[in-house]
């Protein structure tokens, strides 16, 4: 079933791609079908025709990555369709590039609309690249001045202004990320730089990285004690950007509690 989803897939793509949106001229031999022919795709991706047919036939072996990669260019899917495209080949979509240290806008306008939520959107290398104003009001630190580093805060010190009673999970929670962002992106040099810097300057990074702690993105709960408000106990919630490879953290307070007026409290001086 798979490889039948797969070859339709394939087929499907190929004959709604015309010739000039690729740069392909149509003079010459007269086409049956408006889309591109196989022979096309397959030169576009380095490939055989034969070994093309066969993936749109149904008879070919399990793609690699770089074949899917290959394909994905070839027939110019766009990021959802490409990893439709490995998902379909029953691989794990690698990222395209370097690390996205951008946000989209869309994903930016989603935290002016979260006035008593303080939210960020993390990178993959646990770079703060956006942040609503609460967020600042509660995480403080060097927040405001767009350089905040998670990791670097967590090991380094840098810009830490409470205490929290997750910081030893967390410590793992951000290993097992940094692990998967250096696997996902080798080349990236922002990335190899942050893991040279942590590993020289943290003990507890280097323990914690030889133990390869693995982490998945959920509800948590945690008590922070804030210089202004006092001690806060907040829920941790995080949507993905899968797209991107980041993180929307959203911390919130529990309906009624000393916490949300506190939140309230910052948010209020905040704007």
């Amino acid at each position: 079933m798979a490889r039948q989803e797969l070859a339709r897939f394939l087929r499907d793509r190929r004959a709604g791609l015309r010739p000039h949106e690729i740069g392909l001229t149509t003079t010459g031999t007269a086409r049956r079908t408006p889309g591109l022919r196989r022979e096309e795709v397959a030169d576009l991706a380095h490939m055989s025709v034969d070994y093309y047919t066969r993936l749109e036939q149904a008879r070919g072996p399990r793609p690699s990555p770089r074949i899917l990669d290959a394909l994905a260019q070839a027939l110019r899917l766009t990021p959802a369709e490409r990893s439709h495209l490995f998902r379909l080949a029953g691989s794990s979509p690698p990222p395209a590039g370097d690390a996205v240290g951008r946000v989209r806008p869309h994903v930016a306008r989603m935290l002016e609309r979260l006035p008593e939520t303080a939210a960020i959107v993390t990178d993959a290398a646990y770079g703060v690249v956006a942040w609503n104003p609460l967020a600042q009001a509660l995480l403080g630190g060097d927040l405001a001045r767009g350089t905040t580093n998670l990791a670097r805060r967590r090991f380094l010190g840098q810009g830490r202004m409470y205490e929290s009673s997750s910081a030893e999970e967390f410590g793992h929670i951000v290993v097992a990320r940094l692990r998967r962002a250096a696997d996902r992106y080798p080349h990236d040099p922002q990335v190899t730089a942050l893991l040279a810097e942590l590993h020289a300057g943290s003990e507890e990074f280097r323990q914690i990285w030889q133990t390869r702690p693995v982490h998945a993105p959920g509800h948590r709960t945690k008590t922070l004690d804030h210089p202004e408000v006092g001690t806060l106990r907040l829920n941790c919630d995080v949507l993905l950007v899968p797209e991107d490879d980041q993180e929307v953290v959203l911390i919130t307070a529990d309906p009624g509690s000393p916490a949300v007026r506190a939140l309230h409290r910052l948010a209020t001086q905040a704007t």
